[in-house]
């Protein structure tokens, strides 16, 4: 099971050069995208050991396979430990597929305005930096709630 975390450490590494290399260079909106889905493919993995945990202790019978039913699952199996967490989630992969403009591409303000139906989200390179910080708080959490297994079973 350690390989779930082990590889949202990597995509973290991953979303860590984009954002303090590609981004600082190029400053478009294509790698504020980038991030951002190397941001869900984090997550993607953190939440998917979360669910094997609360499987293996027993909290839930099965791992659905639905993004909507894990994060129902996650919110039924940990509370409110990760709710914020999980509706993050949501909200990433909803800015994520959604349709977005470009402004201030090659400049220090560049920003992704994604049109969800839940709004209107503009992502710059200060508010990617905040979700970075807050995924990479996330895993940490996880790690912790989780009572330092992945390092006992290596």
């Amino acid at each position: 099971m350690k390989v779930f975390l082990e590889e949202a450490r990597e995509e973290l590494k991953r979303a860590d050069h984009l954002i303090y290399v590609s981004l600082k260079y190029t400053r478009t909106v294509d790698v504020i995208k980038s991030v951002v889905e190397r941001l869900i493919s984090c997550l993607d993995f953190v939440v998917d050991r979360l669910l094997d945990h609360a499987v293996e202790k027993r909290i839930i019978p099965e791992k659905p396979g639905n993004i909507g039913l894990k994060s129902n699952a996650i919110k039924k199996a940990y509370g409110d430990a990760f709710a914020e967490m999980v509706s993050f989630y949501t909200l990433l992969r909803k800015i994520s597929r959604a349709e977005y403009k470009r402004s201030s591409e090659y400049r220090r303000h560049v920003t992704m305005t994604a049109t969800t139906d839940e709004g209107i989200f503009a992502v710059d390179i200060d508010r990617v930096k905040e979700h970075y910080f807050k995924v990479r708080q996330f895993i940490e959490d996880a790690e912790k709630f989780m009572g330092g297994e992945e390092e006992e079973e290596s």
